[in-house]
Parts: structure tokens; sequence; C-alpha cells
């Protein structure tokens, strides 16, 4: 490990756990956060404190996020990069899923992260020497381009996350160096289909075999997916710190399959004459809209 090795940041449990071995094992440092600081302690007896610093951290509480990044900056001096991957999922309709469940579900998805690149980003500008910035990797889901019946906030909070990081990555002043990536997972072997799911029971007009979110809980459970926890982690860490990245990557063959199918089907439907001449015949009297469209072209090509 030599002095100017990464710092990464990151929730520990699940991918995070595959993760952090990786980043460990490779001789680079990490400050480990998660719920129950308890489940690292086997860590500690195979890391020195000057390259693992463990801490409690539940992303919904941003006071605790507010000390956690005090305690980043009093360790280590430096911070490299953020994974943002905290979460769980919720099965449930729409219409039985309770408030308070799909209100803690978003903070965990969205707020969670949000307040976190609100502290880091002041971080990487200013407590990293000038120019080095850092990198976030906001950890979505094939479920935050793609929705599927049943699991309706599960795939809101990942959307919000994604137009949120899209965002992000414009605000930030190239001098800065400050980078974020979102990071679109397909089915992986953690507990996300098992204890790490939250399900809601259903209604008996829901429970026939016909009912599209009935078939998709069927789906998805664990037996089904097909990614590799450490080979994750691997991929992430391979991630981590490059410039010259998309906004956007699968990780899965699964996520890279559907997100292909998504994006030609977005673009299939802008294609059909009768859509693109509706479009069209809502812009105002006079407007030239090959110069729009020129103008829309350029101002893309820049951002």
């Amino acid at each position: 490990m030599s002095a100017d090795s990464k710092v990464w940041f990151s929730s520990s449990q699940g991918l995070g756990r595959a993760l952090l071995d990786v980043v460990l094992e490779r001789g680079e440092r990490a400050v480990a956060t998660l719920r129950k600081p308890e489940v690292l302690d086997s860590l500690k007896t195979k890391y020195s404190p000057s390259q693992l610093l463990i801490l409690p951290l539940d992303v919904s509480n941003k006071s605790q996020i507010d000390s956690v990044f005090e305690e980043t900056k009093k360790h280590f001096g430096r911070l490299d990069v953020v994974v943002n991957n905290a979460g769980y999922g919720l099965a449930g309709e729409i219409e039985t899923t309770p408030e308070d469940e799909a209100r803690k579900l978003i903070e965990v998805l969205f707020w969670g992260p949000v307040w976190i690149c609100q502290r880091a980003i002041p971080f990487f500008r200013d407590v990293n020497p000038p120019g080095v910035g850092g990198h976030f990797l906001n950890i979505s889901s094939i479920g935050g381009i793609l929705a599927n019946p049943g699991y309706a906030f599960y795939h809101a909070g990942k959307f919000a996350l994604e137009g949120f990081t899209e965002s992000l990555t414009k605000e930030m002043l190239p001098e800065w160096n400050i980078r974020a990536t979102i990071i679109e997972l397909g089915g992986f072997r953690t507990e996300w289909g098992g204890s790490s799911m939250i399900t809601i029971p259903s209604l008996p007009v829901y429970q026939q075999a016909h009912a599209p979110s009935e078939a998709m809980r069927r789906i998805v459970v664990p037996e089904n997916f097909v990614g590799d926890p450490l080979k994750c982690g691997q991929a992430l860490y391979k991630l981590g710190g490059r410039k010259d990245l998309p906004i956007r990557i699968q990780l899965g063959t699964d996520a890279l399959l559907m997100a292909r199918l998504k994006t030609q089907k977005t673009i299939d439907d802008t294609l059909k004459p009768e859509m693109e001449e509706i479009a069209h015949s809502t812009t105002a009297d006079g407007v030239d809209k090959a110069q729009v469209i020129a103008n829309l072209e350029t101002a893309w090509r820049g951002l």
C-alpha cells in the first residue's frame, strides 16, 4: 500500500463487500460503512487502521453521513472513489404498497446517495489536492431505465438516481475533475431477491397466474440470476477512477441485452412517421424546425 493509493468509500454489504475485498487485496484503502459494523470485525485483524476504516452508517440518517465524512477527513485526509450502493428491493403492487414503505425505500435508493454526493463534492474539490477530484460510481440497476410490474417504487428510486447522476456530471466544472458513472446492474447472486427484499402481500385480484406482477415475481428469484458478486467487485474496481467512461455502464449479460433492447425500442418509437408528425405538430407557427434541430444537435454535442 503506497501513500498515494486511492481511498474508496462504499457500503460494505452484498456487492459492496465483494468490492471491499478486492480493494483491500489490491493494497488500496477503504472506508467501509454499514448499519452493523461488527459484521466486519474479522477484517480488523487482517488489515491495519491505516488501510481500513469501518464506520456505522444508515444512509437515511443525514447526521450520520456528516459524521462519516468528518471521520474520513481526519483518518485519511483524502477520498478518491465514492460508491453509492446501499439499497434493497420492494415487491408489491402500486395500490397496496403502504406510503411509509415506499418513502423509506426512496430515502435509501435516492436521497441517501444524494446526501452522500452533496458532502463528497466539496471533499473532492476542497480537501483533496487541487485537480485530483474524485469519481462517483452510483449503483443503479437495469431497473433504472426499464420498469417491470410489481416493483414500481424500486424503479422510481433508481430512475430518480439516474437522472440526478446525469445532471451531476454536467454540473461539475472541468477543472474540479469530478466525474460520475451510473452502473446498471443485472441480476447478481446476492440477497437482493431474498432477505434484502420486502414483499407486500397482494390482493386476491392480483393472485392469478396471468397477472403481470405475479409472473414477474416468479422470475425475480436468486436462482435465476446469472451475475457473480466477486466478478462485479472486480469490474467496479477496474472502473473506479477511470476518466474515459460513458455515463452509463451495464454489468451483467442480462443488463447489457435489456439496455440495448430498451434503447432500440425508444429509438424505433421516435422514428414512427405518425409519432414524428404529432411531435412536430405542436411547434409554434413561424418556428424553423430545421434550425431548432440543428441548434439542439450542436448543444447536445457540447454536453
